[in-house]
C-alpha cells in the first residue's frame, strides 16, 4: 500500500470517529439542554455549513500557497486545542460554547481538506487515483452507518465532557498519522511573488477557461438542488407515505449506509475499468430513478429498496466528481478548484433546505420528491459531453519534473 494513501486513510479514520463523536455529543446535549429547541438544534448545522460558504474558496486557495503535509498537521493540531479550549469553557462557564467544537473545526477543514486532495494528486500515479478515492470515500460510507452509534454510544455512556475530549484525542491521533507522510516539497516557486486576491481570480478564470470543470459545476449545482428539496423531509415518507411512527427512519438511513458500503466495495473492483464521468452519470441517473420511486411508494419494502439503491450509487457519485477534479486539474490548482465547486454544491442544498418545508405545504410530498429527481436528470445531461472523453493525465508536478 503506498505510504501516503496509509497515512491519509489512518488520519481520516481518527477525524471520523472525533467528527461523529462531536456531532452526536452536541446534538443530544443541545437537545437535552433546550428540550429540544429547534433553533438551537438548528444553530449546529449553521455552524457546520456556514465555514463552507464563507471559507471553503479561501481555504483553497490557502491550501495552494501552502504545503499539504504542513497544512494538515497544524489544522488537526489547532481543531484539537480549539476542542480542549471548548471543554474547559464547558467545565467553568457556559454550555453555549459547545457550537464552538463544532464551527472552529469546520471552518479548518476548509484548509485541510483540499490539502489532502493534493497529496493524492502529488503522490499516487494516475492508474491508482480512482482506487484510491473508492478507499476513501468507503471509509465514510462505513461511518455513516457507525458514526451516529459510536457518537450516541459516547455521549450517553460518559456524557459531553468526556465526548468533547474523544474528539480532541482523536483529532491529535490524526496529526499524529499524518506526520508519517513524506516530507513536503515545494511545487510552484513563483506562488509568494502573487497575491491572494490574485490567485482567487486566476482560479475562478481556470474553471471557466476549463470545459469539464464547468461542466461538473453545473452538474453540482443540480445534485445540490436536488438533495436540498429532500433532505430535511425524509421523515415525512415514513409518517405520510408509509404510515409508521417516525422512529422507523433509521432503517432508511440503515438501508442507504449498507448499499453505500457495498457501492464504494463495487467501485474498488472495477474502478480501474469504468471511466469517472461515467461512474457519475450512471450514479446521478440511478439517484434520480431512486428519488422517484421513493416519493410514489407507499410500500415500506419499495421504499426500503429505493434507498439501497440510492445509497449504492451514490459512491458513484461522490468518487466520479474527486476523481475528475484531481485527473483534470493541474496539482497547483486543486486547492481553488474544490474551494469554487464544493460552495455551488452546498450553497444550492441549502437554498432549496430552506424552501421545502414552505413548497411541501404548498404541494405535496409526491411533488417534492419528483422535482429532486428532475434536478438529478438535469444534472446528469450537463455532465454528458464528457462521458466518452478520455482522461487527461499531464500534471503540473511532471510538468516541472521535465
Amino acid at each position: 500500500m503506498n505510504p501516503v494513501f496509509r497515512a491519509i486513510i489512518f488520519s481520516g479514520l481518527f477525524l471520523q470517529i472525533g467528527i461523529w463523536v462531536r456531532n452526536f455529543a452536541v446534538l443530544l446535549f443541545v437537545m437535552e439542554r433546550t428540550n429540544g429547541d429547534a433553533f438551537a438544534i438548528s444553530m449546529i448545522s449553521v455552524a457546520e455549513f456556514a465555514p463552507i460558504f464563507i471559507f471553503s474558496f479561501i481555504g483553497g486557495t490557502f491550501a495552494d500557497r501552502w504545503r499539504p503535509k504542513k497544512t494538515m498537521v497544524w489544522c488537526d493540531i489547532l481543531s484539537a486545542l480549539s476542542v480542549f479550549a471548548v471543554l474547559i469553557a464547558l467545565i467553568f462557564g457556559t454550555w453555549k460554547v459547545v457550537f464552538f467544537a463544532t464551527l472552529i473545526s469546520a471552518i479548518l477543514s476548509q484548509f485541510s481538506q483540499p490539502s489532502g486532495m493534493k497529496l493524492f494528486k502529488m503522490h499516487l500515479p494516475e492508474s491508482q487515483i480512482q482506487t484510491a478515492m473508492s478507499v476513501y470515500q468507503t471509509v465514510f460510507a462505513v461511518f455513516m452507518v457507525l458514526g451516529p452509534i459510536i457518537g450516541t454510544f459516547a455521549f450517553q455512556s460518559f456524557g459531553i465532557n468526556i465526548s468533547i475530549a474523544i474528539t480532541g484525542a482523536a483529532f491529535l491521533l490524526s496529526a499524529a498519522a499524518l506526520t508519517f507522510l513524506p516530507k513536503d516539497r515545494k511545487l510552484v516557486e513563483e506562488a509568494d511573488k502573487t497575491t491572494l486576491w490574485q490567485e482567487m481570480k486566476s482560479g475562478v478564470n481556470y474553471v471557466l477557461r476549463k470545459k469539464e470543470l464547468s461542466l461538473l459545476g453545473l452538474c453540482f449545482l443540480g445534485a445540490g438542488l436536488g438533495l436540498g428539496f429532500i433532505q430535511p423531509l425524509s421523515i415525512f415518507l415514513v409518517t405520510e407515505r408509509l404510515g409508521l411512527p417516525k422512529e422507523n427512519l433509521q432503517w432508511l438511513f440503515m438501508m442507504n449506509g449498507v448499499g453505500m458500503i457495498l457501492g464504494g466495495a463495487g467501485v474498488m473492483i472495477f474502478a480501474k475499468k469504468v471511466a469517472p464521468q461515467r461512474l457519475l452519470a450512471l450514479g446521478m441517473l440511478i439517484n434520480a430513478l431512486g428519488l422517484a420511486v421513493l416519493g410514489l411508494s407507499t410500500n415500506l419494502w419499495l421504499t426500503l429498496t429505493a434507498e439501497f439503491f440510492n445509497g449504492l450509487m451514490l459512491p458513484c457519485i461522490q468518487i466520479g466528481i474527486n476523481t475528475l477534479i484531481l485527473q483534470r486539474t493541474e496539482g497547483a490548482f486543486i486547492g481553488r478548484v474544490n474551494g469554487i465547486l464544493t460552495p455551488l454544491f452546498t450553497g444550492s442544498m441549502v437554498v432549496t433546505m430552506s424552501v421545502a418545508g414552505m413548497l411541501k405545504e404548498q404541494f405535496s410530498l409526491i411533488a417534492m420528491f419528483e422535482t429532486a429527481a428532475f434536478f438529478f436528470i438535469l444534472g446528469m445531461v450537463f455532465i454528458l459531453p464528457l462521458y466518452n472523453q478520455k482522461a487527461e493525465t499531464k500534471s503540473l508536478e511532471i510538468q516541472q519534473q521535465e
